[in-house]
């Protein structure tokens, strides 16, 4: 975004990572040469199984935002929640009784039985990679499992017909080649943004429940690299750091839309056909990042997202950056309520196993997002482990802020996170 930032404006920022929602297949009459034409509506309307999960995992997203970015005051965050999501879905269709209770209610399911969320599941992700031709969206699933343990048939063909899950039996006691083979395909699942999940094999470890997101775009409205330039931004800690700002003035056919209340600056740009958007979120003076993130919830994103509307000719500033984030997640699915599945005693996988000794021993995610004048790459992995025991108008984002990726017909958020210093 163009203008250069005054010292007043310009303080520390928080990046909120992407939330990305559904958008479907029709074009306009009128399209600029070179540019794909807009998708307004979904090819279809979603079903109630749909909407089901992608609620569910729109608010399970800001819940476990939230805890991660409370974890972290000042610092940077980014994690794909439909990821975790995904992952741990995998391992609902193995929970019973109370365990399967209390996955469902955390991951925001409510009421809703295991077949709606599995059809949901399989049907809401099929959708979300046909939307935008011109944008990559990947979603890969891979269950590992010890071919030494009895694991349910059932359990693993309801992660080949729900997930479209690659299913492979492996010798974990090769700890080094479980790795490595693990490794591989999530890098290659990736583009190679993350090259590893799995650090080492635990004696115990019978089973690894792999998500893979990889998301590519070309903004709508590229930025020109001639005119990135040097500029200020005020990080959170309120110190100011020297950043490559990318900047434009945006037209009619960029998709920029924007919102703003007492509370919260909103802008939005489009990526391909406009069903995939990056929405930044820019706190009000004398408002930490921190304290925008604990004020996320389903029903202030959504308010925030219908009042959006387009804008032109107005000045976008955005900086360029690349973050990584890991983070360990079982305490954050603890605190939301997803407690007996990582209890020896307590976790109840009758549909994994008949043995009745398996629980959850960890859920690792890892995440990337590069943001640039082409566009913006974004790539997460989710390893969920089974063990046995006063400027002209226009948007500047020159201080901490929170993002997501999503996709806008839909309503789905893909990717959330915050921005607190440019790394």
């Amino acid at each position: 975004m163009h203008s250069a930032p005054s010292p007043a404006r310009a303080r520390g920022w928080a990046l909120a990572a992407a939330a990305f929602a559904f958008a479907s297949a029709c074009s306009q009459p009128m399209t600029p040469p070179g540019q794909v034409a807009t998708l307004d509506e979904l090819p279809r309307p979603l079903s109630a199984a749909e909407r089901n999960v992608r609620d569910a995992s729109n608010s399970f997203a800001f819940g476990l935002f939230g805890r991660a970015s409370a974890a972290g005051p000042g610092e940077n965050v980014f994690l794909s929640p439909l990821s975790v999501s995904l992952s741990l879905g995998m391992v609902l269709n193995g929970a019973a009784g109370e365990t399967q209770e209390q996955m469902r209610q955390a991951l925001g399911f409510g009421a809703a039985d295991l077949a709606t969320v599995q059809q949901g599941y399989r049907d809401l992700s099929a959708l979300l990679r046909g939307l935008d031709k011109s944008t990559t969206f990947q979603i890969a699933n891979s269950i590992w499992h010890d071919r030494r343990y009895p694991f349910r048939t059932t359990f693993l063909d309801a992660g080949r017909t729900y997930f479209d899950s690659e299913v492979r039996a492996v010798d974990f006691t090769d700890t080094e080649g479980t790795k490595r083979a693990v490794n591989a395909w999530v890098s290659e699942m990736t583009n190679g943004r993350i090259p590893t999940i799995v650090d080492d094999v635990a004696e115990d470890d019978v089973m690894y429940l792999v998500n893979a997101i990889w998301f590519k775009g070309t903004w709508r409205s590229r930025f020109d690299a001639a005119q990135t330039r040097d500029a200020a931004f005020t990080t959170a800690d309120g110190t100011t750091q020297t950043v490559r700002m990318m900047n434009q003035e945006v037209g009619a056919d960029a998709g920029f839309r924007a919102f703003s209340d007492a509370q919260v600056e909103a802008g939005e740009l489009a990526y391909g056909n406009g069903a995939f958007a990056m929405t930044i979120l820019l706190p009000p003076p004398g408002t930490s990042v921190d304290a925008l993130a604990a004020s996320l919830t389903p029903a202030r994103w959504n308010a925030i997202i219908e009042g959006l509307a387009p804008r032109t000719g107005w000045f976008v500033e955005i900086p360029r950056f690349t973050l990584t984030y890991s983070r360990e997640l079982k305490d954050d699915l603890i605190a939301l309520g997803m407690r007996d599945v990582f209890v020896p005693s307590r976790a109840n996988l009758a549909g994994m196993s008949e043995r009745g000794d398996l629980y959850v021993g960890f859920v690792t995610h890892k995440a990337f997002v590069k943001v640039d004048e082409e566009g913006t790459e974004a790539a997460a992995v989710t390893n969920t482990g089974i063990r046995v025991t006063s400027m002209p108008p226009g948007f500047y984002v020159n201080r901490p802020f929170v993002f997501a990726i999503r996709e806008r017909l839909s309503g789905t958020v893909l990717f959330v996170g915050k921005v607190a210093r440019i790394p």
